[in-house]
């Protein structure tokens, strides 16, 4: 019997698809089930569900009205709860039983009956980074009551498999813990292994939200990593290493059913320690990712109509065809868009929530010559491979960077966690540069055990490398943040034994100002953080509203504060940083202190919001 299938990935930010999810997709949709996607706000998920239901009970009456041209009257009705709205809505107000239906659904969904009368066999939700605790736990506990069963509930993922009695304390889930690798882990006796399934990219249609990496194919080709870093979860998630896993196989059938992707994103997580390294590079090459590799972006209104034609994911290529008929109406002719309007207004295609998939295919004669016009204008762009948890500097040799050369690779992601590994990392620049690899970016730890001067030395070297090197070297600084101390899973707020709050915020305003990275050009970085040492620690001290906005205040306000702040006396000093350290200056009572030292602090009071709108001489 088909199941229906909720997949659930909490409303957060991420930049990258829910690679479980999809599999998992692949997993039911082959067994025949039902299966759905979302990401957003579980409400506005129920609320639609109702609202659907409502419509299909009231086509079942009346089959003449065009009921699901009010869904968006009936949702504004159903989340606001007035009764002036279903009154203005004609077709309502003129037939009673109708009305009284819509009244009836409504109070339903008030009441709740979706936990009452739940709708779904089998609901997975997938989790991440444990500073989205909250948000996570909240969505486990809301969308555990969508499902027939609790039995049939899966949590997985990062979080929970990295704090699953914590999951279990807040949710009275017990979480899956690490990867689906084994038969039978949903179906006893199923022999196939979840972790080993293609992806449905064809989820990502369902959903508004759209992730920063896309047009890529995602997975993996190693798993695991042979270090056992402190800061790393790595050996918690994946704690044995395999040396190589086949992608060419799951790249052919995605090709064959979602289209060619662009790019190849692979998140392994210490590629060069596989003894299988050629045949991985050369398995890559063999699937079109050669250095200097293009490809031609593929006619997505052909997928989506393949797709609806073989009864995949009509939910998703019914949304993704009204997605292509408002491209195909933008570029038009001015007397074209017209007549293209009256076609799609015919036959009910204007907008999601009336389109179906058998209009879209009746009047597909007349829309597929417009969209190959538009994609015969494409042009051929650019691929990439990125190994984006990046490799291992201590690994990289000629040997290996010229075998990484024959692919196209961009960026070379190369991590570089501490100052002590200073040579190992530069030695492994210069050889990536040396075999013609001269886009390179990096991961930078800080706020582990490193001091702050040596997060500048890092970022420095790198802009150094960029000009001598004439290459490419962006820096990605990342916070560290415990994965296991329950003081700060749930938040950000971790402070390394020699940093402070005041230093962190001092890095996050001028990273901000950067867009999170480092790039080329030394007088960049000498503007954003220091020419020298000295200059850094000047920065990290001065106030955040001064560092935010520099250039309007380099000259005015802020060269007051740090002519202040030097001319303090040794033992004043050590008293102003100590309290600038903590970052908190609103609750600051300057009466406690001398003039040297109120004519500091008074610089700090000054936000970064009133700083936005002060007019400077």
């Amino acid at each position: 019997m088909s199941r229906k299938v909720l997949l659930v990935e909490p409303n957060y930010k991420n930049k990258y698809p829910p690679m479980g999810l999809m599999k998992l997709a692949t997993y039911f949709r082959d067994s025949g089930d039902d299966v759905r996607f979302f990401k957003g706000n579980l409400q506005d998920l129920v609320m639609e569900l109702d609202v659907d239901d409502l419509l299909d009970d009231l086509a079942r009456i009346n089959s003449e009205v065009k009921w699901r041209k009010y869904k968006q009257e009936l949702l504004k009705y159903f989340r606001l709860g007035r009764l002036s709205l279903l009154d203005e809505i004609e077709v309502f107000s003129n037939d009673i039983i109708a009305y009284e239906m819509a009244k009836t659904a409504r109070r339903n969904y008030k009441n709740k009956d979706y936990f009452e009368n739940p709708r779904f066999d089998f609901v997975g939700i997938t989790t991440l980074f444990t500073f989205y605790f909250g948000i996570t736990i909240d969505t486990i506990n809301f969308a555990k009551k969508l499902c027939k069963d609790p039995k049939n509930v899966m949590v997985g993922g990062i979080m929970a498999s990295l704090l699953p009695d914590k999951v279990f304390e807040e949710t009275g889930i017990h979480p899956f813990v690490g990867q689906l690798d084994k038969p039978g882990d949903i179906d006893a006796g199923d022999p196939r292994i979840i972790d080993a399934l293609p992806l449905d990219y064809s989820i990502l249609e369902e959903i508004d939200y759209t992730y920063p990496a896309n047009n890529a194919y995602f997975g993996y080709m190693t798993r695991g990593c042979i270090n056992k870093c402190a800061f790393c979860a790595v050996p918690t998630l994946e704690p044995q290493y395999r040396d190589y896993i086949g992608i060419r196989e799951q790249i052919e059938i995605a090709t064959n059913r979602f289209g060619e992707q662009r790019d190849l994103l692979l998140l392994d997580n210490n590629i060069l320690a596989s003894k299988c390294y050629d045949q991985i590079i050369d398995e890559i090459k063999a699937c079109g990712f050669t250095q200097n590799a293009k490809q031609l972006p593929v006619n997505q209104y052909q997928v989506a109509i393949q797709n609806l034609r073989d009864n995949y994911n009509n939910r998703a290529y019914i949304r993704k065809c009204i997605s292509i008929y408002k491209e195909i109406m933008k570029k038009l002719p001015a007397k074209l868009q017209g007549d293209f309007y009256l076609l799609l207004e015919t036959h009910d295609l204007l907008s999601i929530d009336t389109a179906t998939r058998d209009a879209i295919l009746e009047i597909d004669e007349q829309v597929s010559p417009l969209y190959d016009k538009i994609h015969a204008s494409a042009r051929p762009k650019k691929r990439i491979i990125d190994f984006n948890q990046g490799i291992d500097a201590r690994l990289i040799n000629d040997q290996n960077m010229k075998k990484m050369a024959e692919v196209c690779i961009n960026p070379l992601r190369i991590a570089f966690d501490h100052w002590g590994m200073r040579d190992t990392y530069e030695n492994a620049v210069r050889c990536a540069v040396r075999n013609g690899i001269k886009d390179l970016s990096n991961y930078m730890l800080y706020n582990f055990n490193d001091h702050p001067e040596e997060l500048y030395y890092r970022m420095k070297l790198n802009a150094e490398l960029c000009e001598e090197l004439d290459a490419s070297i962006y820096s990605f600084p990342m916070k560290y943040h415990p994965i296991f101390d329950e003081d700060y899973f749930m938040n950000r707020d971790f402070i390394g034994t020699h940093w402070n709050k005041k230093f962190v915020r001092a890095a996050q305003a001028v990273l901000n100002s950067t867009k999170g990275c480092i790039g080329r050009g030394l007088e960049f970085f000498y503007e954003a953080f220091g020419s020298d040492e000295d200059r850094f620690w000047t920065i990290m001290w001065m106030p955040e509203a001064f560092i935010i906005y520099r250039m309007k205040f380099k000259d005015n306000l802020a060269k007051k504060w740090e002519e202040a702040f030097k001319a303090l006396p040794e033992d004043k000093l050590e008293l102003v940083k100590e309290i600038v350290a903590n970052n908190t200056f609103k609750d600051v009572d300057l009466s406690k202190y001398d003039q040297d030292i109120r004519d500091v602090l008074q610089f700090y009071l000054i936000t970064r919001d009133t700083a936005k709108d002060m007019a400077v001489d």
